[in-house]
Formats: structure tokens, C-alpha cells, sequence
């Protein structure tokens, strides 16, 4: 996808009622948005799928939700006092600033171009015959596009992991990268930015009133973990999963909702027995890809990222990436976190975190398999998905182009529209009022009769309607109407009393769920 089209998606967001700037009026606040009447149902849905996939389809997964204020030690235990910090850089000539690792993987994505240019190149010669996992493998100019990478990474990673911010800041001169905005090289060091917010309790000023914006919901589900086991009497392993908001003072917010100052997670973090983490690990990395690709989402378009640089607290991690439309990033993350959280927060409090195993007869400090998504990012990538704009026969016989969102029926805002075929016949609108109030007991839908039946038809695709009912003059002689399913753009006629099971059978969550068994 073009960056024309990311702005025909950003551009439909807003217009359609799905994400709106947030304080528009007042020109706006950088990188916090606003969910519209449809973006907070495609929300809700998200979150509804993840929830009853984590905790309804496992009987060793329970819920909490914890409040966004917690004690400042917590991020003390945490490391994030000390060591959640971004790598900042200027650039003296525009005094823009980046975050310099983030400018150092977008020189890594032009070299991955250029390898896609030359697998691309290969395709159009070869045709049907090309192998590309073997042109990949061997051909000399994609292996030392692929060498180039991983030497960049490596020394990124290494120099991140020790603090090394000089050889950071010669590592871009070096890659020779330049200001995207004015093409400068004339660069500032780099330096590390603490991207928790703080703020004070009540009107104590100083260091024993200081509070902070939790930067993550996990740490919630740590400092109740003893609460939690033995009220649910649950035995390892066991999971613990938790959706809420959570702050970062980004300094380079971009890309839409992508990156944002305030945003939602769904965390799971699963406890394991000291020494059988990697097979958890393992468990969760193949689950959680198959949670992505039983919405229909393309082999193509998910991959896993190994990661470099690991996090002070983690002995393995991987990325889900997805491919959004400026390039692929990470979507969801699963981390094995050691016993480095219990153990962090028992030595600070002086409490007692650990486990007494009936079976092994001992206390021990549990390992933690986490697994963590961003609903926003995964609401953008459910909408990058979606978004087609497509051909379609017209009332004249010919063709004409439509927008609309292939949204999983499942996941879709709204799930039905009844329309009229007429506004101004009495008989049609008070039938369709009737069909509406009988379903909206047990689905989102919704009534239209403003405008030509085509153009309604065209603003429920526009928002990722699955189904329209058409009340017609038939239905008024044998209470039969006319679903159109929005992808097929198939027709069936049914009985009005057939419509409840026909959505329930088409739109339910559980036909998400089923997938997952």
C-alpha cells in the first residue's frame, strides 16, 4: 500500500466517524486521537474477540483490571525510573527530533526496498517458474543487501543494550542518513529521554508526592499476582490477562494511531515453572499467530521478528509484525520475562511473591510468558486490511467504484442496516421500523432511509456493514426481504423470521473463537 493510499485510510477514518483528532477545535493534540461512533464499536469488538479468546477459551486464565495509578515504587521494581528511555537525536539544521534507532531501522526498511526490488524484478522475468525463496537465498546483490542488515542490527542492538550512545550517533553518520525533512546530516548526540509521564499526589510537591501515568498495564497484573492465585485458587501455570490504558511521553509520535502519547493494551501474562519458559514461549508464539490469521489475514502480510536487543528483564522475544502501509512493524510482542518482575517487586516491598508447588513440595519465584498487543495498532492494522477500493455492476449495467471495508463480520461495527427501498412510502418505512426494533435486541444494526437505495448501500460498505435488509413492496405481501452480503455482493431472499439466526450465525464472536480450537 502507497503512502496515497495510507492517506485515503487516515482520510476515511475521519469521514466515516472512525478516529477523529483529538481537541480538533483547538487545532489538535499531537499523537492523541479520539475513537468516532464506529471506531469505538471496531474497538470494542477487537477487544471482545481478545478477551473471550484469553480468558473464556482457557480455564487457567482469569481477568483483572487494575487501576492506572499504582505506587512509585512499582517503577522503581519495574526498571522504568532507570531505564525506560528512548535514544533522542536532533538535527541542528531543521531541529527536528528523532528517536535515533527508529531512524536507523528506517535506513534498514530502504535496504529491504531494494531487495523487494530485485525479488520483483526476478518475478516479471520468470514468471510462473521463479522461486524466490531460492533467488533470496542466492542471489549475490540480495545477499549483501541481507549481510548490510544484519551487521546494522547487530551493532544497533549491542550498542543499545550498553548504553553506548556515541557509537549510535557515528553508526548513522557512518549509514550516512540524513534529516528526513531536510535532507541535513548536521546532528546533535545522542541522548536518553524518560518517556514516563508524572504528575503529583494530591498537593504534596516534591519526590514523596510524585506519581506517574503507568507506561504498561503488566506491572497491575505482577503486584497482584499472590492476590489473584489464591482467590482463584488457580496452580501453575496459570495466566493472568488485563486490558487498559497506558501513557508514554512519545517525543516522535507518528503514522497515525500507530505511535501515541495515550493508547490501550491487552496483556496476558502467563506463569510458568522456573526452567520450562521456552516451551510456553513457544506455545504462545505459534497461538497468537493463529489468533491473527483466523480474521482472514494473509500469510504475506504477518511474519515474526526475532529480537536483537532484548529487554533488561527477558531472555527470549519475539515480534508478530504486520504489514501496514508504511512498511512491516510490530504488531504484538511475546516476551519471556524471567522471574525478574516478582522478584524485582519481592526484594523492594519486603513481600513474599512465590509459589508453593504441591507437587514439587517447594516455594519458587514463577517465570513469566507474556503476550502484548496494542488495540490501536491492531484497530489499524484490522482497518489497512480492510480498506479495498474495487469495481463493482452498477443500476445501469456498467461499472462503478466503491470504498469499502472488508472489516471480519465478527469484528464489523455494525452488523446489519434495515433499509426501506423508498423513503416516501408509509407502508415500506413502518415495516423496516419493525424489522429494526425486532433485531436491535440482539445485534448492532442500524435503520436508513435517507437517499437512493445505491447510495445507502454504498455508505454501509463505506463503514464495513456485512449484511443489508431490504424491506420491498414482496415483503409486504409474504414478510419476505432481501439480504445483500456486502463482499459477494450476493442477494438472498428469507423471511423476516429467518434474519436472527442468519446474523447470529454470520456475525457472532464465536465464529472467530471456533478457529481457535
Amino acid at each position: 500500500m502507497s503512502e496515497e493510499l495510507f492517506k485515503k485510510l487516515v482520510s476515511h477514518a475521519k469521514k466515516y466517524g472512525f478516529i477523529f483528532q483529538s481537541s480538533e477545535i483547538y487545532d489538535g493534540l499531537s499523537a492523541v486521537y479520539d475513537y468516532g461512533p464506529y471506531g469505538v464499536e471496531l474497538k470494542n469488538n477487537i477487544k471482545e474477540y481478545w478477551w473471550k479468546s484469553m480468558v473464556q477459551m482457557h480455564d487457567n486464565i482469569v481477568g483483572i483490571d487494575s487501576a492506572i495509578f499504582m505506587h512509585p515504587k512499582t517503577w522503581k521494581a519495574s526498571g522504568h525510573v532507570d531505564a525506560f528511555n528512548d535514544p533522542l537525536i536532533d538535527n541542528k539544521d531543521s531541529k527536528k527530533r528523532y528517536r535515533a534507532d527508529v531512524l536507523i531501522e528506517d535506513h534498514i526498511a530502504k535496504i529491504e526496498g531494494k531487495i523487494n526490488k530485485e525479488v520483483n524484478k526476478a518475478k516479471k522475468r520468470f514468471g510462473d517458474d521463479f522461486d524466490e525463496e531460492k533467488f533470496r537465498a542466492e542471489h549475490p546483490r540480495v545477499q549483501k543487501y541481507l549481510t548490510q542488515i544484519k551487521e546494522i542490527q547487530e551493532r544497533m542492538g549491542a550498542s543499545l543494550s550498553a548504553g553506548d550512545l556515541e557509537d549510535i550517533k557515528l553508526l548513522i553518520e557512518e549509514l550516512g542518513i540524513t534529516d528526513p525533512a531536510s535532507g541535513s546530516r548536521n546532528w546533535t548526540e545522542v541522548r536518553q529521554f524518560n518517556l514516563m509521564f508524572n504528575t503529583q499526589l494530591g498537593n504534596i510537591s516534591g519526590e514523596e508526592g510524585k506519581l506517574y501515568l503507568r507506561p504498561e498495564t503488566a506491572q497491575g497484573i505482577f503486584v497482584n499476582f499472590l492476590n489473584v492465585q489464591k482467590t482463584t485458587r488457580q496452580k501453575i501455570p496459570f495466566g493472568i490477562a488485563q486490558i487498559g490504558k497506558a501513557f508514554r511521553n512519545e517525543i516522535v509520535a507518528r503514522q497515525f494511531i500507530f505511535r501515541m502519547r495515550e493508547f490501550e493494551q491487552m496483556e496476558m501474562q502467563y506463569f510458568v515453572q522456573p526452567g520450562k519458559e521456552m516451551e510456553w514461549f513457544d506455545y504462545w508464539k505459534e497461538h497468537r499467530m493463529k489468533w491473527h490469521k483466523a480474521l482472514g489475514t494473509s500469510d504475506d502480510k504477518l511474519r515474526y521478528h526475532d529480537h536483537d536487543n532484548l529487554a533488561h528483564y527477558a531472555n527470549a522475544a519475539v515480534d508478530i509484525e504486520f504489514k501496514f502501509p508504511f512498511g512491516f512493524k510490530e504488531l504484538e510482542g511475546i516476551h519471556s520475562r524471567t522471574d525478574f518482575d516478582l522478584s524485582s517487586h519481592q526484594e523492594l516491598s519486603g513481600k513474599k511473591l512465590q509459589y508453593f508447588d504441591p507437587e514439587m513440595n517447594e516455594n519458587y519465584v514463577p517465570y513469566v510468558v507474556e503476550t502484548s498487543i496494542g488495540v490501536d495498532r491492531m484497530f489499524l492494522a484490522v482497518m489497512t486490511n480492510a480498506y479495498t477500493e474495487e469495481m463493482v455492476p452498477d443500476a445501469s449495467g456498467g461499472e462503478a467504484e466503491r470504498v469499502v471495508l472488508k472489516i471480519p463480520a465478527a469484528l464489523a461495527p455494525i452488523k446489519a442496516a434495515v433499509l426501506p427501498l423508498v423513503k416516501n412510502k408509509e407502508e415500506l418505512t413502518t415495516k423496516a421500523k419493525e424489522v429494526f426494533d425486532k433485531l436491535k435486541l440482539f445485534f448492532n444494526i442500524q435503520y436508513d432511509e435517507k437517499d437512493a437505495i445505491g447510495r445507502r448501500y454504498r455508505r454501509q460498505d463505506a463503514i464495513g456493514t456485512p449484511f443489508c435488509i431490504t424491506i420491498d413492496f414482496e415483503t409486504l405481501d409474504d414478510n419476505t426481504v432481501t439480504v445483500r452480503e456486502r463482499d459477494s455482493l450476493d442477494q438472498d431472499r428469507m423471511h423476516i423470521d429467518e434474519l436472527a439466526h442468519y446474523l447470529e450465525k454470520h456475525t457472532n464472536i464465536s465464529t472467530l473463537l471456533t478457529k481457535l480450537i
